[in-house]
């Protein structure tokens, strides 16, 4: 009877000891804020593949509410907490949690190109401590995106492209501009920003110096709320195109770009992986295979603009 007890027990205090390990945790720093639909979509197939939270995992989110300045110190605290894991949101996320460990495993989500940043040694084999999800593929994007805007717009010539150069990806990523505006015939009014409140002036500023048209680069400063540049833009006559296809869902006239909310949906995945044994330096960087293609119609007509009836037939998605 003893030693019936006694196996018993070491069956229970093993299945206890299991159930233990099997509650992970994790860290998330967000950039720009923690409240926005692609961490919703993360979280929302984390739990759909297992990952309950306060039952399966823990998970502690760091926001730095659009004050980026404060992420080297929120992904500071997620290493101290000693996680799992760290999942990073945006670039600016990325560069924070990477140089915060060269430890902890980190998981990626929406970084155009984690190997210009230096965080990754290649796609398919990144080395060290992060992996995840890109969301660009750098062959000739800045050409194909420039010429979506060239066959809505046959007769334009000055283009004002907004960018912030304290996002490291627009650093990497621009100087491709100019050489495929170039071929297109675009004229380039390249305007730098840095607070969400210079935005009005800069359009003003772009109108009167002769843009027909903005070229708006993907940043939280353009982004939330997410009608804001799409309004500015109509009110001053001017069409927009953006990378994110919320851009044009808000009002811009076409956005031409990876499906943010998918992605995070495959970062969930490699957050599974990982858990589950994964090394994070033999998992590839994965980019998208396909992007949206969003034209608002709406836009159009206010703007007097005919869309092309063959890149209409091109389109994803298009709202009237």
């Amino acid at each position: 009877m003893c030693a019936i007890l006694v196996v018993l027990l070491s069956f229970a205090s093993a299945a206890t000891s299991q159930s233990v390990r099997r509650v992970a945790r994790i860290g998330i720093l967000c950039a720009p804020a923690c409240k926005v639909p692609f961490s919703e979509a993360f979280s929302d197939e984390l739990q759909k593949i297992g990952w309950v939270e306060g039952t399966t995992i823990t998970i502690e989110r760091k926001d730095p509410d659009y004050h980026l300045d404060q992420l080297p110190a929120l992904a500071a605290d997620l290493v101290r907490s000693k996680p799992d894991l760290i999942v990073a949101f945006t670039p600016y996320a990325a560069r924070a949690a990477k140089n915060a460990t060269p430890d902890v495993p980190i998981v990626i989500i929406l970084v155009a190109d984690p190997v210009s940043m230096g965080l990754a040694s290649s796609l398919a084999h990144p080395g060290g401590n992060l992996t995840g999800v890109a969301t660009m593929d750098r062959i000739d994007f800045g050409g194909k995106f420039l010429g979506i805007l060239r066959e809505v717009l046959p007769q334009a010539k000055r283009v004002a492209v907004f960018l912030n150069t304290s996002n490291e990806m627009h650093r990497l990523v621009f100087p491709e501009t100019p050489t495929a505006a170039a071929k297109l015939g675009f004229e380039l009014d390249v305007i730098d920003l840095h607070e969400a409140g210079e935005v009005p002036r800069a359009i003003a500023a772009a109108k009167t110096r002769g843009a027909e048209a903005l070229d708006i680069f993907s940043d939280p400063i353009f982004g939330f709320p997410s009608n804001r540049v799409p309004d500015l833009a109509l009110q001053a006559g001017l069409p927009s195109i953006s990378f994110d296809p919320d851009f044009a869902r808000a009002g811009g006239l076409i956005s031409y770009g990876p499906d943010f909310p998918a992605l995070a949906r495959i970062g969930a995945h490699y957050v599974d992986r990982i858990l589950r044994g994964a090394k994070t330096a033999e998992l590839p960087i994965e980019q998208p295979t396909k992007y949206l293609l969003v034209i608002n119609l709406k836009t159009a007509k206010s703007l007097g603009i005919e869309i092309p009836a063959h890149l209409l037939a091109r389109a994803d998605e298009v709202i009237e």
